[in-house]
């Protein structure tokens, strides 16, 4: 998640100016929060998340404090693929995400035997990601999610339309699962070859090699 800090900055002889921050990590922004307020200089100085919630420097310290201990940080790379020859897809993902001081990654994939070409997988594989972070019991957490389906994320983040209904109907599972779990989802398109871990549990998948790990990352 990131934060915004907004303060009335006193000029000595003069009227008070309204001053904002950029969008910083949280730890940064508690620094700066108490770099402003040492100064005294500053009056009504309110932080601002990306979901427009707003919060006191004491108020923030609590939040991170809490924060700290539950998955954070989380970005997640999926990705889709189809053999058409036997009309299996193959999904994968993995979840990049902090928890107290150490970091971990997820890798897991899934074959699935119901679907009809390889778009519908890459929907069926976002569905998939969203799902480990269910898992994970990830809510009200911005998630940044990854993938080369830019279909899919121009898509679901209401940029593109969707007419054929079966992609619609993934979109609305996805959306919903979303919805329910309270994230704060970010969707970033990015090249085939920014997504090879995704990519390559996809394909091991369609060649019987079932795979669901979790590491602490150094």
């Amino acid at each position: 998640m990131k934060y915004k800090l907004e303060w009335n900055y006193k000029l000595k002889g003069k009227e008070e100016i309204s001053v904002s921050s950029e969008w910083i990590d949280g730890e940064l922004a508690i620094l700066l929060g108490e770099d402003i307020e040492m100064s005294g200089k500053s009056k009504e100085l309110i932080y601002y998340d990306e979901t427009g919630t707003s919060w006191t420097l004491k108020e923030m310290k609590k939040l991170l404090a809490e924060i700290e201990e539950e998955p954070h940080d989380i970005i997640v790379f999926f990705d889709g693929g189809y053999n058409n020859t036997n009309q299996q897809s193959g999904l994968g993902a993995v979840v990049y995400y902090k928890q107290g001081k150490k970091k971990f990654r997820i890798r897991a994939n899934e074959v699935f035997h119901e679907l009809e070409s390889n778009n519908e997988a890459e929907y069926a594989a976002m569905y998939f990601a969203v799902g480990l972070l269910e898992e994970l019991g990830i809510g009200r957490m911005t998630c940044e999610f990854k993938g080369d389906a830019q279909g899919v994320l121009k898509q679901i983040a209401g940029e593109w339309p969707c007419y054929e209904e079966t992609l619609s109907n993934w979109l609305d599972k996805i959306e919903g699962k979303i919805e329910a779990l309270r994230i704060h989802a970010t969707f970033t398109p990015i090249p085939r070859n920014d997504n090879k871990e995704a990519h390559k549990l996809a394909a091991q998948s369609l060649e019987g090699k079932r795979i669901h790990s979790k590491m602490q990352l150094l």
